[in-house]
């Protein structure tokens, strides 16, 4: 992460709340001014995450979504609303951050699998896209800048997250799905439904394990999938090790990992 910035009076009392919390204080709120996020997806888990981080005191967010706000998006895209239909959805997040405060910096940037987005110009990823292609592209870039990852994804009543941090040697999403499922099997929010405040609480997961792992705090899911299922309510957590044999973070070699391809893609 980056040197941490001086907090003025006026950011010292907006965040005051965060400043109470000891494993925040001064010190950590600058270096959450200082840090600087990717969000992969501004909807129904990039709009809370990137609320939250906003609200939090990230510094930058990069937001990097290629779509147009729809219709069907409002009912848990939260960070839009009707007077932005039809408008680019990673400019309509920015507006709704800058909104929450004026100061951050919100580059926007086209899909991730057009190549222009600069990771490098960022400490930390979220991944919080809508397909399978951009999941697995996400994960292989940070593995290979060595920048920490929070992956999660959502369908109907169910989400899954986990944490990579590839500079601790960490298990990648690769690890634990080593290669996408059948394009014709895989479930989606278009094909499945999906409860819109199931997709806030992923996203609000998410941007937890971002504050944490800015912070230096806590224990991140590195190596853990959390699961969650709104219907029972219940949120359960296994633990998977790093693959020798995978082919982003192992030696090159066709992946075997924790079990097959699958889990919620969130649209």
């Amino acid at each position: 992460m980056r040197d941490p910035i001086p907090l003025s009076e006026d950011r010292i009392r907006r965040y005051s709340r965060n400043i109470l919390l000891r494993e925040v204080g001064g010190r950590g709120q600058e270096k959450l001014l200082a840090a600087r996020v990717l969000l992969v997806g501004a909807g129904g888990l990039g709009s809370p995450a990137g609320l939250y981080l906003a609200a939090a005191g990230v510094g930058t967010i990069g937001v990097a979504d290629g779509d147009e706000v729809e219709l069907s998006n409002l009912q848990r895209q939260i960070a839009h609303g009707v007077p932005d239909l039809g408008r680019d959805k990673a400019a309509s997040l920015a507006e709704a951050l800058h909104r929450l405060d004026p100061e951050i910096s919100v580059p926007t940037h086209p899909r991730v699998e057009e190549g222009r987005v600069p990771f490098d110009d960022y400490d930390l990823i979220l991944d919080c896209s809508d397909n399978f292609e951009t999941r697995y592209l996400v994960n292989d870039e940070a593995v290979r800048r060595g920048l920490p990852l929070v992956s999660a994804a959502v369908v109907r009543f169910e989400g899954q997250l986990t944490t990579v941090l590839p500079g601790e040697g960490s298990p990648c999403y690769r690890c634990l799905y080593p290669t996408p499922p059948d394009p014709e099997c895989a479930t989606s929010c278009a094909r499945e439904g999906v409860l819109g405040s199931a997709a806030g609480t992923m996203g609000t997961l998410q941007a937890t394990e971002a504050l944490k792992v800015i912070l230096g705090v806590g224990r991140p899911l590195a190596g853990r999938l959390l699961l969650y299922d709104a219907l029972e309510p219940s949120v359960r957590i296994v633990g998977f090790r790093r693959d020798p044999f995978c082919r982003t973070c192992g030696e090159g070699k066709a992946g075997r990992g924790f079990k097959e391809a699958g889990g919620g893609a969130e649209v």
